[in-house]
């Protein structure tokens, strides 16, 4: 058996006891950075292998780990945050489970695009999720389908890029065009802006931004914004998010 377990994108408290319970009971957890990894692992008292699995090996590490699997071992597969898979390395190994009758449990757990999305304000019943746009070959094409997508368009973006892509959105799907910011999910300094591309590109544009960054955008038949508003707050819980990883913030 496969098993993809999610880990906490921020504050570690996100982690689910079934996903503590997997990771202690596989042969081997395979990881996109053993090393962030690892601090997650000693935290939940986990000490079962890690082997890396990321985008410049996972080509050549496939074969071993399906051989494994095909020994009849079971393996879990984590990123660095979030849902492998989802913008990170997990898509070949699940494919190729797929095609060779091995079967694959995905638990449920923490993904930052949808807190981004339900807070956004923007309707959620029918999105699009573009993950990270190309830097440079096909952005402009990418560009023009979002403005274009008659449904909400999620969008990952670092936050040197942010200004720059904002911009860029609101000059293709004009400057109105509904939309929000999300950075920081489930830890301490989590900030929401709600507004209209030209504010949001205005605002970042003069605040620099710091961590993981979630770009919301409404569809062509969404009404225009209506002004801006910022949603900051500090964590109330017991503060778990300040031991995360750095490459989890």
């Amino acid at each position: 058996m496969l098993y993809i377990v999610p880990t906490p994108v921020g504050n570690l408290s996100d982690m689910t006891p079934r996903a503590v319970e997997v990771l202690g009971k596989v042969a081997a957890i395979y990881a996109e950075d053993t090393r962030t990894s690892g601090v997650l692992m000693r935290h939940f008292g986990i000490t079962t292998p890690l082997l890396a699995f990321h985008k410049f090996n996972e080509h050549n590490a496939l074969d071993s780990v399906m051989s494994r699997l095909e020994a009849g071992e079971d393996i879990a597969l984590v990123s660095d945050a979030g849902t492998p898979g989802i913008s990170d390395p997990g898509f070949l190994l699940s494919r190729e489970c797929r095609r060779r009758d091995i079967p694959v449990t995905t638990l449920p757990g923490a993904t930052a695009f949808v807190p981004a999305l339900v807070s956004s304000g923007l309707p959620c019943d029918r999105f699009a999720f573009e993950g990270f746009l190309p830097p440079k070959k096909g952005r402009a094409t990418r560009l023009v389908a979002v403005a274009a997508s008659p449904v909400t368009t999620i969008i990952y973006e670092s936050p040197l890029r942010l200004a720059k892509t904002l911009a860029q959105l609101a000059e293709v799907c004009g400057a109105d065009r509904a939309a929000s910011v999300s950075r920081e999910i489930s830890k301490l300094h989590e900030e929401t802006v709600r507004g209209s591309l030209e504010e949001l590109a205005n605002h970042f544009a003069l605040n620099n931004p710091r961590g993981e960054i979630v770009i919301v955008v409404g569809g062509s038949d969404t009404a225009p914004a209506r002004g801006s508003h910022r949603n900051k707050y500090r964590s109330d819980d017991d503060g778990n998010d300040d031991e995360a990883p750095e490459a989890c913030r």
